[in-house]
């Protein structure tokens, strides 16, 4: 029911703008809550008949304009809005709910994350998960504590590893810190050579219950931003908790100019010693090892600080599978890894028969051996079979990312006429993200999900429109025998069914709505009202899918499954994403 689901978005946006504002229990509280969300899908009704809407009290009752602090829901659980609703997103931008994790068990919830923790998640997926995650919304009231509820949140953004989201999720935040994943973000900002960033966000939030760590961040924040009296004070303030750090106390009485050199000693304790052993220390050099923290690889990197590798011996065989694993890892760039293979000497025999000499070699000698050959061969056959030797020895020593953005440059090159057919797949499919960047809807108003219908789905076209547009569609196709109905026409079809658009009964006769095959445990979570536990399917499912790669008959029970919860903002993403032809 279109019109109820809207109603229900509008009033819960105004509840949750009083539970972001209120911070203090009242006694008696009047508010009340009722939430229906199972919505089950009941095609039929649109916007433009508000009055055949039944019942609205069943979605949302009771609710009353109230001065009360307090807001409690149908189990009479009174809740302080800045304990449980942690988070960025209100929970009708995505046309999600406050209460949409409580009817799921603890359990369940963490066997399912536990699986999504192991999968190297497509961008679609980790798009949703974003937005389930990070929506404010109350606990699971079984087996889920609510710190950990927190905890699901703070890990999913360090994994995501997105210094953007963590920002805004710590700003709009800052009443309850988190401090693992302040300590993340400064620690990568560092890393990253960027101390202004992790300073700034030090100035803007409460650092009342900071660990030791991140007071020694804030007072070194201080003086670099020329404020020495305010870090005196919080230093004092720090010693007189029982802080004892001789290498911080050192770094810092030199930096406040107490003493006139501090010792050559270098820190890996955490990337703040690191830092100040680089910064304080004008002769300072330092040589990675294998087991040397990334974090510190990555200072290493960002501030020009890693060997030379035109310094590098070539028969020095560790320091160079050491450079291809950074390479990997992102602390050297590929064309430089690259340019490092062209130094080894082969022989003109190996050149010439490189398919077979490459198998007698080490692995970064065969690396070598066949990048130099990708450079000799003159021909595309010969290239393309000689770069995609060259990726799957990457990917076989498991370092398959110090070959990516140089691969699609390789490619790029080739002539795609001239590929052999049975590499055009391998071709295809390391272009497919860039070739689809910024391609425009292809409109074709012959075939149903690539006609002008897909435009209500962005917006661009109004519920009214999109029912006149679709009768008009299938009196057309009524006279087309040969018309076939794809499953991507019913996926739009059954879309615009569950807002509401009707189709004339002449109309219906011309298709009939398949199944979606909606899988058992998802059906009966639809019937239980568990939306939460339905979107961390959703996003098992999709996996490190990217959406546009999974077959028609999966995405026709994701959409159907979203049209029956009402997710309709989600699910348009989706349809835009995968439906319409682009060119």
């Amino acid at each position: 029911m279109k019109i109820l689901r809207l109603l229900s978005k509008v009033f819960l946006t105004k509840i949750f703008i009083i539970l972001s504002i209120q911070s203090i229990f009242a006694n008696e509280p009047e508010d009340i809550w009722n939430i229906n969300n199972n919505s089950n899908n009941i095609n039929g009704q649109k916007e433009k008949n508000l009055s055949d809407a039944k019942d609205p009290t069943s979605v949302i009752t009771g609710i009353k304009n109230s001065s009360q602090n307090t807001i409690e829901l149908e189990d009479n659980i009174k809740i302080d809005s800045r304990e449980y609703l942690v988070g960025l997103f209100d929970p009708a931008e995505n046309d999600l709910t406050l209460n949409m994790w409580e009817l799921s068990d603890g359990e369940k919830i963490n066997n399912i994350i536990k699986k999504i923790n192991k999968l190297n998640l497509s961008n679609d997926a980790k798009d949703l998960y974003n937005k389930l995650i990070l929506t404010n919304a109350l606990p699971p009231k079984k087996n889920f504590e609510t710190e950990k509820f927190i905890d699901l949140k703070t890990n999913w953004l360090i994994k995501n590893n997105d210094l953007e989201l963590i920002n805004q999720f710590i700003l709009k935040n800052s009443y309850e810190i988190d401090n693992k994943l302040l300590k993340y973000y400064l620690d990568q900002n560092l890393s990253n050579n960027n101390l202004n960033k992790s300073c700034e966000i030090l100035s803007k939030i409460n650092l009342k219950n900071s660990e030791d760590y991140i007071s020694k961040f804030y007072i070194y924040c201080l003086i670099h931003k020329d404020q020495k009296e305010i870090s005196q004070i919080q230093f004092d303030l720090l010693k007189e908790s029982g802080f004892d750090d001789k290498f911080f106390e050192k770094q810092f009485e030199y930096l406040m100019g107490f003493s006139e050199s501090t010792d050559s000693d270098i820190s890996e304790k955490s990337i703040l010693h690191f830092h100040l052993s680089h910064k304080n220390n004008p002769e300072f050099k330092f040589t990675p090892r294998e087991d040397t923290n990334r974090l510190i690889w990555k200072y290493l990197r960002n501030n020009n600080l890693l060997l030379n590798l035109d310094e590098i011996e070539l028969e020095e065989d560790d320091k160079i599978i050491s450079i291809e694993k950074e390479t990997h890892n992102g602390n050297y760039s590929e064309i430089d890894l690259l340019n490092l293979y062209t130094r080894y000497k082969f022989s003109i025999n190996q050149l010439i028969s490189i398919e077979d000499s490459y198998k007698l070699l080490s692995e970064n000698q065969s690396r070598a051996l066949l990048y130099q050959g990708y450079l000799i061969s003159k021909d595309v056959p010969s290239r393309i079979k000689i770069i995609k030797l060259l990726k799957e020895s990457f990917e076989k020593s498991g370092i398959g990312k110090a070959l990516d953005e140089q691969l699609v440059i390789m490619l790029e090159s080739l002539d795609e006429k001239e590929i052999p057919s049975d590499y055009l797949n391998f071709y295809n499919y390391y272009l497919a993200d860039k070739r689809n960047k910024n391609k425009k809807i292809k409109i074709n108003n012959k075939i149903i999900h690539q006609s002008r219908l897909v435009r209500y789905f962005s917006d661009n076209m109004d519920i009214l429109k999109a029912e006149k547009e679709l009768n008009k569609m299938l009196k057309k196709i009524k006279k087309n025998q040969k018309y076939y109905f794809s499953t991507k026409d019913l996926i739009v079809i059954e879309a615009l069914l569950s807002d509401g658009v009707e189709i004339s009964e002449k109309n219906k006769e011309h298709f009939e709505l398949d199944s979606a095959n909606i899988p058992t445990d998802i059906q009966v979570m639809i019937n239980d009202g568990e939306i939460a536990m339905i979107l961390l399917r959703l996003v098992e499912i999709i996996g490190e899918d990217n959406l546009k790669d999974l077959g028609t008959e999966s995405l026709y029970f994701i959409i159907s499954t979203l049209n029956k919860l009402g997710i309709d903002k989600i699910r348009n993403d989706i349809i835009l994403k995968t439906i319409p032809l682009k060119a």
